[in-house]
């Protein structure tokens, strides 16, 4: 199942006139895999064309046909075997059992949202009965349920080239609710991308869907991106990346004759706080905690805990010595791509030179390339609020540690910062009122606060919030992991005083989908 260097369109393997790229093997520099061929942007109207003319046919789909193509994808995906493992880390570096757990996750995913689908409680389904003796007016028959957007591009992450790529959540969860998708491929990992790509298109050819439900192209540069955002065709976008990258397709959103919702992931430095009971513990233990968290993947996750604040005092001095130890025993890990690399080392050194910072421990760099050393860096509350730049994301494993003298200080500073994605509490039963006091601070500044434990991992649920306020995403109404993700490729339409038979099913009297509904302002069950 060797990878071609070829785009997907409604099925069929498209080859590009805009050039050509490879990918390149991060811990060599080497560039890798077949010439993958670009498209021109008038070759991608083929896409959106394609998947604007299944739209009508994929929305009107019944839930267990659909359900079962969700199934069929995460079945396609497994088949693939270890050349999809073995092509994911030759692209992007990652351990391989990193990606095996990916892919587990990937399809598990898909087969929550076939399960949503089945349930049907996404619809939302409202019904509202006339009341023809009602005075002074009579109220009308009204009946509400969220239908699908329409077509949707989808941008794969350079740092999870399955979970939040080509059939990542946001493939999933759009599929999930009606909208076909393109997909524009990351090209840090095309191959990867590929075979997935083609495990998607059979998949729709195996359940029956429209051919033009699922495409993945390739190009070069930001051009064929924002061509694919400002195609009239497309009606949302689902982006996992940068700010600058994020911001520029809101922008192009924004621009169109008709704008279209932007849902992006972007930047987060997800702050950990430790209070004073903390410290009380295994302090080995909680610092060790921190610097796995701190360098897992090399620090490439968006939940990577860039910002600990720590009490300022002869414990908290202890707690960092501990991590100090940690860091030095550490090792660099291979980054997704040079030019990742290459902005890691810049952050770093910003704080490495910053005057109000220190340097408490960096580790060794690693053996292969793009392998920079870990490093913790310390400064105080005060010259933090001051210096603006000390806040910014660090993409790779630095952390930076803020002392602070006070709760009232901290809980001060902590509104200053911007949206974050997580914010965590590490405390005891001691630590209680200082919490309670901080929780309606975190609460405006983050999409999912936790206490203890470390934010790196996020688990696919139905009560998951993987989103939160801006510059964390570009909309912080919903989430980019967990079933409510599917709500972002929705809209409510309200049907007043249809007959039955005009009605979708899903509204009419006798309920044939059996789904959850409120009528009259009361849940019924099925």
């Amino acid at each position: 199942m060797t990878a071609t260097g070829q785009s997907i369109i409604a099925g069929v393997a498209t080859s590009g006139t805009a050039g050509t790229f490879r990918a390149v093997d991060p811990s060599t520099g080497e560039a890798i895999g077949p010439e993958v061929q670009a498209l021109t942007t008038a070759e991608l109207s083929a896409a959106t064309a394609a998947a604007a003319a299944a739209f009508p046919e994929y929305r009107a789909t019944a839930p267990e046909d659909r359900a079962r193509f969700l199934e069929t994808i995460a079945d396609e995906i497994e088949s693939i075997g270890d050349e999809l493992i073995e092509t994911a880390h030759a692209e992007s570096a990652l351990p391989l059992a990193r990606l095996q757990g990916e892919r587990g996750r990937t399809c598990g995913q898909l087969r929550l949202f076939a399960r949503v689908v089945r349930r049907g409680d996404h619809l939302g389904v409202r019904i509202d009965p006339a009341q023809p003796e009602r005075q002074p007016l009579p109220r009308p028959d009204l009946r509400m349920r969220q239908v699908a957007l329409g077509p949707v591009a989808v941008f794969g992450a350079s740092n999870f080239p399955l979970a939040f790529s080509t059939a990542g959540g946001d493939t999933a969860s759009a599929l999930a609710a009606g909208c076909p998708v393109v997909v524009k491929g990351h090209n840090a990992h095309p191959a990867t991308a590929e075979l997935v790509g083609r495990a998607v298109a059979r998949a729709a050819e195996r359940t029956g869907m429209p051919a033009g439900v699922f495409s993945l192209v390739f190009g070069l540069g930001n051009e064929i991106g924002a061509a694919l955002v400002t195609d009239p065709l497309i009606q949302g976008v689902g982006f996992t990346g940068s700010r600058g990258g994020g911001l520029a397709l809101v922008a192009a959103a924004a621009g169109r004759p008709q704008p279209i919702p932007v849902y992006a992931e972007m930047s987060s430095v997800n702050p950990v706080v430790v209070l004073p009971g903390a410290l009380d513990g295994d302090l080995a233990a909680l610092a060790s905690g921190y610097v796995t968290s701190l360098t897992n993947g090399s620090g490439q996750f968006c939940t990577n805990p860039g910002l600990l604040f720590l009490p300022t005092g002869a414990a908290g001095d202890r707690f960092l010595d501990a991590v100090g130890e940690a860091v030095r025993s550490s090792a660099g890990q291979t980054m997704l791509t040079p030019q990742i690399r290459a902005h890691f080392d810049q952050r770093a050194e910003f704080l490495a030179q910053a005057p109000a910072v220190a340097t408490v421990a960096t580790g060794t760099v690693g053996q292969a390339a793009n392998a920079p050393a870990p490093a913790v860096f310390a400064t105080e509350l005060d010259d933090f609020v001051a210096e603006e730049g000390l806040a910014e994301e660090v993409f790779g494993a630095a952390g930076l540690v803020i002392r602070y003298p006070d709760v009232d200080s901290l809980a001060a500073a902590l509104g200053r910062i911007e949206g974050q994605l997580t914010a965590t509490i590490h405390g005891t039963e001691s630590d209680v009122e200082d919490a309670r006091a901080l929780l309606p601070v975190l609460e405006t500044r983050a999409g999912r606060i936790l206490w203890g434990g470390w934010p790196t991992g996020v688990e696919v649920s139905d009560a998951m919030v993987h989103g939160g306020p801006f510059p964390a995403t570009s909309d912080s109404r919903t989430t980019s992991v967990g079933t409510l993700a599917i709500e972002r490729w929705q809209r409510p339409v309200c049907y007043q005083d249809l007959p039955q038979g005009l009605l979708p099913e899903a509204l009419r009297d006798a309920n044939p989908w059996e789904l959850v509904r409120r009528v009259d302002g009361t849940l019924e069950l099925p």
